[in-house]
């Protein structure tokens, strides 16, 4: 291909380029024409409701996830399942000693006699110390 052709087709290439920029200029104007006209003023108003009923529905929850409420609810929460479990775990403690106590007397006559009676925790030093765990 000689260099002539070469010019030849790039300035082929630059007068179609040049058509379809003032095609899109046209598109746009018309565009822009139409888009301005379909703008009336019962269509703004209607869209100004519209859109002022959606960011008033979504303000709640963005003050909900933004703000402290659902901070102090997940702390609640929190302190709520926290002492369920505690005294979940107070009363499986309460059940192993028991458990122990009855291990204990079995095992050695002696610890019977140093259990304190029933329904007292065995929880003082004096009972402690008579049980061998000090």
């Amino acid at each position: 291909m000689s260099f002539e052709s070469l010019i030849d087709k790039v300035k082929q290439a630059e007068s179609a380029l040049e058509a379809k920029e003032r095609e899109t200029g046209a598109d746009w104007r018309q565009f822009k024409a139409s888009w301005q006209a379909a703008w009336t003023p019962g269509r703004i108003v209607s869209i100004g409701l519209v859109s002022g009923f959606l960011v008033g529905k979504a303000e709640p929850a963005k003050r909900m996830v933004r703000g402290s409420g659902a901070l102090q609810m997940v702390s609640a929460l929190a302190g709520l399942f926290a002492g369920g479990s505690a005294q979940a775990a107070a009363g499986h403690a309460e059940h192993a000693a028991d458990n122990a106590q009855q291990t204990a007397a079995a095992v050695s006559p002696d610890a019977a006699l140093t259990q304190p009676p029933s329904g007292q925790p065995m929880h003082t030093p004096e009972a402690l110390r008579n049980a061998g765990m000090l």
